[in-house]
């Protein structure tokens, strides 16, 4: 079975790798984990550190908060209308009923 391991974990093994005050085995060593998993980990780093400083990110993040509000606001909408329906339904419930007590044969009720 494979190990898994945490962004953090990865993220410390790897600032750890590029202050080179120890060496990729003994990093390795520290952490029981094989010294071509930090090369990867590192390689990966670096190749998505422009990322951090990205302007898309920033407008990928602005349109998720926009569309999260929008669905938030979707929602509170359709809990109003199903208390609304829910309420009208029942006050129509209870007007067929009084219907039904003072009126036999009217409100769908069959005359036998």
């Amino acid at each position: 079975m494979r190990k898994r391991y945490d962004a953090a974990f990865k993220a410390k093994v790897v600032l750890e790798a590029l202050r080179e005050q120890n060496t990729a085995a003994q990093i390795a060593a520290k952490y029981e984990i094989h010294p071509n998993q930090i090369t990867q980990w590192k390689k990966t780093f670096l190749e998505n550190l422009l990322e951090v400083f990205s302007k898309k990110k920033d407008n990928e993040t602005e349109a998720l908060k926009k569309r999260e509000s929008e669905l938030y606001r979707q929602i509170g909408q359709l809990k109003y209308e199903v208390d609304w329906l829910g309420k009208n339904l029942r006050n129509s419930v209870k007007s067929v009923s009084k219907l039904r007590v003072n009126c036999p044969g009217i409100a769908g009720d069959s005359i036998s």
